[in-house]
């Protein structure tokens, strides 16, 4: 008898135990889904961005580096991102109204192909954040981001000047506008530094996607001597690019590291790296440092450069050059970024 009840008490005391831990599981579990619940409601909406180009990205390496920076912040900083290419200038106002209704909440654009749209367009809607690159637009809810070309210009002419057999050399450009004026006079100003004796040669295409009118001007200057001679003339550089093949010159090419393409002639090149200002923008945004207002990237904030002086490269260094040149560009680019050396902005002069 006492066997039995000992035994039906020891039952309800077990009955009573898991009870009781089934009590506190359900507590846990409950708790856990309130944490969780809690964790989605204070979870903020992803951010879009839209980066909204004048042209589609093709040939002009430098809106193909722009995406590239602009998508990387958008991984790596969990951003929803969009390129919008544009076929004329009418479809890409209509790509920047696009992007305005679909409320990204930031917009970005390039060159001064995207000035007069992006001043309605912004104008119109005071309340958008966008930001432009390579040029500036004057209103509060822009950012204009540009760059100091000159100091990257400034590199490039004194390794033209210090490389140079005939002291003869040229350059290539777009246009007779005043930003083309960053590349011409930085680049005579490090030329003259370090070679005034050099003649500097300078023609003008009349464009940017001139590519025969470009061949023809570097073969110009070729007969007149030059030995080295500068691409400055956006996708016009393929031209002076194959002139130089042809006749055994050598170049130099822009914004991205051309250098991989013909390291026999293409033996530097200026950089100007859209990249990081994009990856910036897209940074400073997410970081709540985003202002409207200029800003401009120069040798010290690695917005421009040369090709082994500031950044390595692919292609190994073309024997007209040569390791010493490039060691004393080295030296002066230093001595930019530490104010002993001020390289003057022509635009200012």
């Amino acid at each position: 008898m006492k066997r039995g009840l000992s035994f039906v008490l020891s039952i309800m005391m077990l009955a009573i135990l898991l009870a009781a831990c089934g009590t506190s599981a359900s507590k846990d579990e409950q708790s856990a889904q309130g944490n969780d619940s809690a964790q989605g409601g204070n979870s903020e909406k992803s951010l879009r961005m839209a980066l909204v180009l004048p042209e589609k990205i093709g040939v002009n390496p430098f809106f193909v580096q722009m995406d590239e920076g602009f998508k990387k912040a958008g991984e790596e900083f969990k951003v929803d991102t969009k390129t919008i290419e544009s076929t004329d200038p009418a479809a890409f106002e209509q790509n920047l109204r696009a992007a305005v209704a679909e409320n990204y909440d930031l917009i970005i654009t390039a060159t001064f192909q995207a000035e007069d749209a992006l001043k309605k367009v912004a104008a119109e809607n005071p309340d958008k954040s966008f930001a432009i690159v390579d040029t500036t637009v004057d209103l509060p809810n822009v950012r204009s981001v540009g760059f100091r070309e000159y100091e990257g210009a400034y590199l490039l002419g004194a390794a033209a000047g210090l490389s140079t057999k005939t002291d003869k050399v040229g350059m290539i450009a777009a246009m007779d506008v005043p930003l083309i004026k960053k590349y011409t006079e930085g680049f005579r100003a490090g030329l003259e530094s370090v070679n005034p004796k050099a003649e500097f040669l300078v023609n003008y295409v009349g464009g940017f996607n001139d590519v025969a009118k470009a061949k023809e001007l570097a073969l110009v200057q070729f007969g007149k001597g030059a030995d080295f001679i500068a691409g400055a003339s956006a996708v016009g550089d393929l031209g002076v690019f194959e002139a130089a093949k042809e006749k055994g010159f050598y170049t130099s090419g822009q914004d991205t590291d051309r250098t991989v393409e013909d390291p026999e002639h293409i033996v530097l090149s200026q950089l100007k790296s859209t990249d990081t200002v994009a990856y910036q923008t897209v940074k400073d945004f997410v970081e709540g440092n985003f202002k409207a207002g200029a800003v401009n990237y120069g040798l010290k904030e690695d917005g421009v450069g040369l090709t082994y002086v500031t950044r390595d490269s692919e292609s190994p260094l073309n024997a007209f050059v040569g390791q010493e040149v490039i060691d004393k560009v080295k030296a002066i680019k230093d001595d930019i970024v530490s104010g002993k050396i001020v390289v003057k902005d022509p635009l200012q002069q």
